[in-house]
């Protein structure tokens, strides 16, 4: 766990809900409320009990709301996380006062649609919090531009505003890669013991060979290009796997995939 961030300034956020208490849910209430001076009161609703629950038990000022009219009634800042494809039958019927800010951290609806689901004239913020948030990690893209909501994500790593949705949605795609890469670390795992080596030391391997690649990234002075160069040596193994297995045609099949998320969001 990171260092605890200061305490709260006196304008900071210190009511924000929570509906949709899933992965996403669960990382920012540990984000904001583990080892720290002071955290918010954060209201759950009753969506995704057994983990709002759980985090309630461990967190004094985390609660679980009878409701989701509870959850938006009690805080400053709403947060929906639930999945894009639930978001008429778990907002239906919400009342949402125009003072209120909501963040929308569902994938692939956009502020327009939410706000013509909820009704309001509130301020509608988009985010992409990472799973890493409850280790105060993720850098966070959001749109618009708002001083409370990018505030909120600074505590949880960092936020990243953009220029508008077009360039937020170029986000949301890339987000869209992620267990992409534990599925290819797993692969690697299962070809090391189809070659005979013990599963437990095959895991083991991977996860140290690439937790060494996620330290090297925290070098910004270098390119991710200049990152790769500088683990290859020239006819050594590492650009041998490179240019015989992520060629050309593998590249053109991933930028494929990408833009046809992107269309899709």
């Amino acid at each position: 766990m990171s260092e605890s961030p200061a305490l709260l300034e006196e304008d900071a956020v210190k009511r924000i809900g929570i509906i949709g208490v899933g992965e996403i849910g669960r990382a920012m209430v540990v984000g904001l409320c583990d080892e720290v001076d002071k955290s918010p009161e954060v209201f759950l609703s009753p969506r995704g009990a057994r983990t709002a629950a759980e985090l309630s038990s461990r967190h004094e000022g985390v609660q679980v709301c009878a409701d989701n009219q509870e959850v938006v009634d009690r805080s400053e800042v709403v947060i929906i996380a639930v999945r894009g494809q639930d978001r008429h039958e778990a907002l239906a019927g919400l009342r949402v006062d125009d003072d209120k800010i909501v963040v929308n951290v569902m994938s692939g609806v956009a502020n327009d649609d939410l706000r013509h689901v909820l009704g309001t004239d509130a301020v509608l913020v988009r985010a992409i919090p990472l799973p890493s948030a409850r280790e105060r990690r993720s850098v966070t893209v959001t749109f618009p531009s708002h001083p409370v909501t990018d505030a909120l994500f600074e505590r949880l790593g960092g936020a990243q505003p953009v220029a508008d949705e077009a360039a937020f949605n170029v986000f949301s795609t890339l987000t869209g890669t992620l267990t992409t890469h534990y599925a290819y670390l797993a692969a690697l795992t299962s070809w090391a013991v189809g070659q005979g080596v013990a599963p437990a030391d095959a895991d083991r391997y991977v996860r140290g060979l690439f937790q060494g690649v996620g330290r090297a990234l925290s070098d910004e002075t270098r390119s991710l290009h200049q990152l790769a160069a500088d683990h290859e040596t020239p006819k050594g193994n590492n650009e041998r796997i490179r240019t015989t297995w992520f060629d050309a045609a593998n590249s053109q099949a991933l930028d494929k995939a990408l833009d046809g998320l992107l269309a899709d969001l």
